[in-house]
């Protein structure tokens, strides 16, 4: 590729927080460079998994190739000839950011996209700081202008006083109408620089993301950062040592186009034909195969990501095991944040613990379990993950716990109950802590301060993002040290109920912090049912017990015996419950006779509930229906 043909592409992301209008504007983005026929128009374009569509909001990041010919008033740039504009739409909710971070790394430029009837929310401030980490030229847009009772000039205010951005640059759009969508599409070429170059590099290809093909087999999604490849080449994957012999390679628009080549600052696909999914990492580089390529120095790739939130998974039927595994497989190479270990339960047969980056991530990955793979599960309680000092270095008296959690400072990564060690073995442990970042008009400050509090929260700070008001409030940031624990159940759907859904929410940098962790052991029929015993802090474990007892009682049906449903803390039992046992009227077939048949009656009976309980002690049936229920997040 030549330089003026370089010169004419352009790569850019659309950042913003949710549900602030990114796949709407990319709809329209695709429609004005008609680049999407009207034949296959449709709303939200982007979002391809069903899960997207019917939930309204983007999961995955997806890229499309456009054409524009420029039509602005900068005549170094009006030569009658199409720009190839490279789209990559991002997700907005905070569970998604490791998607945002792989998009930036893979662009020149970003989008930054702002709601004119919310303003500046949390994910609006993370983005831009992460778009600045990248050195990305960020254009500010104002999205549905055409919103009633709007003020475009607090909002302007707020975004020059909190960003240091000039009014000039500011675009107004609206993604519903297609108002102002021309214009910056002109400002995308004149302001996002082209990318770079080094003739004296190899061919070099950064995979920023994968998924898997029935019939093309594993196929990447690429930039090409340097030199040039087409379907003649054999290509060396640095990171997994596996040579590719590509059987299609094209860019998105974003279904799979084929085309011939892939040149220097391209985004586009390589469909590898590999069928087993290991051969290909996201973050690693491709090169040309040949005999100094595993000479040649990597891209830098990426951090990969710390999952937040664990719970384990287990399919309902036990035969779907293998599938099961398969189907994780194929998930963790699209979506790479997604961790999994196999591990075992006596009451839910095998299953793997998985590791997510929050429970909207969970709840994801649980969905397309079932729609993509036809396999239903059961998931247990999310936890997160502690860090167990241990007072000894006798691995042998840690029963049913694997050695292989333990650091070199004989701290124990502890995930879920039935990891968690006899309590004469800790010395202390710690809990994942999170810096809370709150945006919300003031007048809600006090409910939402209630909130943190009640949830172990403590008070940092507090400022106001600008003078400007917005919807006639100023707009206040509050910073909180939380924990994780208690911010992955509900806590952002009180936080919308606290303050009339106007409060908007992120999380980072987390670190652990020495708590008062204890281990709610669940009893059923007297023996403990670890799937069902969950890690909980002292203040609110009782409550949490008793809640969980409460809930079994309701759901395990009754049985011949009555079934005692217990949960307690160590030796002590704080909650129970009983369900009683079905009662056989013996005496209904009797019409009459005397008191004494009756008597024998009821004492055989008697003797047979008891002869009945010595064999059930422990065996109680419990349907695979009841974990569901029971675990299932309120």
């Amino acid at each position: 590729m030549s330089n003026y043909e370089l010169k004419r592409i352009r790569n850019f992301a659309i950042i913003a927080h949710i549900d602030h209008g990114k796949s709407t504007l990319a709809d329209r983005l695709l429609e004005i460079t008609k680049t999407v026929s009207n034949r296959n128009k449709k709303e939200r374009i982007m979002d391809t998994l069903e899960l997207e569509q019917e939930r309204g909001i983007t999961i995955k990041l997806q890229t499309a190739r456009m054409e524009y010919t420029y039509n602005g008033e900068n005549s170094s740039f009006n030569n009658n000839e199409p720009y190839i504009l490279n789209l990559v739409d991002t997700p907005g909710h905070v569970d998604f950011n490791y998607e945002v971070s792989r998009s930036l790394a893979a662009s020149e430029g970003a989008i930054l996209l702002i709601d004119a009837g919310q303003g500046i929310q949390a994910q609006t401030l993370t983005n831009y700081f992460k778009a600045l980490e990248e050195d990305l030229v960020i254009i500010p847009v104002i999205n549905k202008i055409d919103l009633p009772n709007i003020d475009l000039n607090e909002i302007k205010s707020s975004m020059i006083n909190t960003f240091g951005f000039k009014e000039e640059e500011i675009i107004l759009t609206s993604g519903k109408s297609g108002a102002g969508v021309e214009e910056l599409l002109n400002s995308i070429i004149e302001r996002v620089p082209p990318p770079s170059i080094n003739p004296n590099q190899p061919t070099k290809c950064l995979i920023y993301d994968s998924f898997f093909h029935e019939y093309k087999g594993v196929i990447a999604l690429v930039k090409v950062v340097s030199g040039e490849l087409n379907m003649n080449n054999r290509l060396y994957a640095i990171g997994t040592k596996k040579v590719i012999d590509p059987i299609e390679i094209g860019f998105t628009r974003p279904e799979l186009i084929e085309y011939n080549s892939l040149k220097t600052g391209e985004i586009g696909y390589i469909a590898t034909g590999l069928k087993d999914i290991k051969d290909i990492h996201v973050g690693d580089t491709l090169t040309l195969y040949a005999e100094n390529c595993r000479e040649i120095t990597p891209l830098p790739g990426y951090t990969p990501p710390k999952p937040m939130v664990y719970a384990s998974l287990y399919p309902i039927e036990a035969d779907d095991f293998d599938i099961f595994s398969e189907a994780l497989s194929k998930l963790s190479l699209n979506d790479s944040a997604l961790t999994f270990q196999k591990e075992s339960s006596k009451a839910l047969g095998s299953g793997y613990l998985c590791g997510f980056l929050g429970l909207l991530h969970m709840e994801i990955t649980q969905e397309r379990l079932s729609r993509e793979f036809d396999i239903e599960i059961i998931t247990t309680s999310p936890s997160v993950e502690y860090y167990v000092e241990l007072t000894t270095t006798d691995y042998s008296k840690l029963s049913n716990i694997n050695t292989g959690n333990i650091d070199s400072d004989r701290i124990l990564h502890v995930h879920t109950a039935s990891e968690f060690p006899d309590p004469s073995l800790i010395k202390s442990i710690k809990e994942p802590w999170v810096d809370l970042e709150i945006i919300t008009p003031e007048e809600y400050l006090g409910n939402i301060m209630d909130l943190c509090q009640k949830n172990r929260g403590v008070y940092k700070s507090m400022e106001y993002i600008s003078s400007a008001l917005i919807n006639g409030s100023k707009q206040v940031m509050l910073h909180y040290e939380i924990p994780i624990s208690e911010i992955i159940t509900n806590f952002f759907d009180k936080l919308k109920s606290v303050s009339q859904g106007y409060a908007s929410m992120d999380y980072s940098n987390t670190h652990y912090i020495e708590s008062d962790i204890v281990k709610v052991a669940v009893l059923i029929n007297h023996e403990k049912v670890e799937a069902l015993s969950f890690l909980s802090h002292i203040t609110n474990a009782e409550y949490k017990g008793r809640s969980l007892v409460e809930k079994l009682s309701e759901l395990i049906p009754r049985q011949q015996i009555p079934i005692p449903i217990q949960a307690g803390i160590g030796m002590k039992i704080f909650a129970r419950s009983t369900i009683k046992a079905y009662r056989k009227d013996v005496l209904a077939k009797m019409s009459g006779g005397d008191v004494s048949r009756k008597i024998k009656l009821l004492e055989k009976q008697k003797k047979g509930k008891k002869k009945a309980k010595e064999k059930l002690i422990g065996k109680i049936s419990i349907p695979q229906d009841v974990f569901l229920k029971a675990l299932r997040l309120d």
